[in-house]
């Protein structure tokens, strides 16, 4: 029997060692130590020795099972740390493969138009107002000299919350606000964001779309202040040799009132479609606030004037980019977006 276990061990010992993968060595394991495993077999038949040469062998049987078991423990770490190996090699990214590239995004062609709007006119000085959109009756309308009932409100029919609060027209409401909570003091804003109001949708009206109003409040302020700085707008956005008209209009909150226009970029005044023939192209409305809305936001007409302006994001950038449909700025379309790319880094 003694003969018989040290065979074992040795036969135990070296398929261990052969062993090449956990489970070969998992089926060492169920081979040598199981219930079936001759070592089992070997230590049934103690039943059968002289009582004096039982100790021996099972001291002997002990020894030689912890031996195989420590030997095949040590195996499988080996056997394990092997395997997680070439599993991670199996399952190693190649970092020097090249990436796919990411698709940057550009700005909206109306977040480009408003922003150099408001680069050109923080550089003068002004400062950016906002206001909410969702507006009270008095500032959208009666701070501006529009009480309720006057015929020039159905110019701006508007979508109504309650008889007081609407979403507002224009942002010239930013305006009011900001002379009420200035008590007196001058001003120099400009007011962009979103409005709305009633229309049909077609090619050249929404019933959302974008504004930037101006505002300029203090001592001494006069209309060629106002011609001034529209010059200087007209020749920033179209070019240096622009030239402006203003022509009369009328405006509740404005007194006088104007229409500006500028020469016309395509054809330099000769006349073309963009211009419809004239050699002008209506740009924006503009003129010196009315002393009733000075009054009104509690500054002294007598020793304050001011001007302000409105002017509308889409359509200046339908004219510089030469898009025909003020609806393709709002559908999101890819094939229309990505033709205003910036290439510079």
């Amino acid at each position: 029997m003694e003969a018989r276990l040290q065979e074992l061990k040795n036969e135990a010992l070296d398929k261990i060692q052969s062993a090449q993968t956990v489970k070969e060595l998992t089926d060492v394991r169920v081979a040598y130590l199981g219930k079936k495993g001759p070592i089992t077999d070997v230590l049934k038949g103690m039943g059968k020795l002289p009582a004096e040469e039982r100790p021996k062998m099972g001291a002997l049987a002990n020894e030689v099972r912890a031996e195989v078991t420590e030997s095949l423990d040590a195996r499988m770490v080996i056997l394990e740390e092997q395997a997680i190996n070439e599993k991670l090699k199996s399952e190693t990214i190649d970092i020097s493969l090249p990436g796919r590239p990411a698709k940057s995004g550009n700005p909206h062609p109306l977040t480009r138009v408003v922003e150099e709007i408001e680069d050109l006119f923080l550089s003068m000085g002004y400062e950016i107002a906002e206001g909410p959109e969702v507006e009270k009756d008095y500032y959208n309308f009666e701070a501006l000299n529009l009480p309720k009932g006057h015929p020039a409100r159905d110019m701006q029919d508007s979508f109504y919350i309650t008889e007081d609060i609407l979403l507002r027209t224009h942002t010239s409401p930013v305006q009011a606000r900001t002379m009420e909570a200035k008590g007196g003091e001058p001003i120099k804003i400009i007011c962009p964001g979103k409005v709305y109001r009633r229309d049909n949708d077609d090619a050249t009206h929404s019933h959302q779309f974008t504004q930037i109003e101006g505002l300029v409040v203090g001592e001494d302020i006069r209309m060629s202040d106002l011609k001034g700085t529209l010059s200087v707008f007209a020749k920033k956005m179209f070019g240096d040799d622009r030239e402006i008209r203003l022509r009369p209009s009328f405006f509740p909150f404005t007194e006088p009132s104007v229409e500006m226009d500028i020469s016309c970029f395509k054809c330099g005044g000769n006349g073309c479609n963009v211009c419809k023939k004239t050699g002008w192209i209506e740009i924006l409305g503009a003129g010196m606030v009315h002393p009733n809305v000075l009054e009104m936001a509690g500054y002294d007409s007598k020793r304050l004037t001011g001007f302000a302006f409105g002017m509308g994001p889409e359509r200046i950038a339908m004219l510089k980019y030469g898009i025909e449909d003020i609806r393709h700025f709002y559908t999101n379309d890819v094939r229309f977006l990505t033709q205003f790319q910036r290439t510079e880094l």
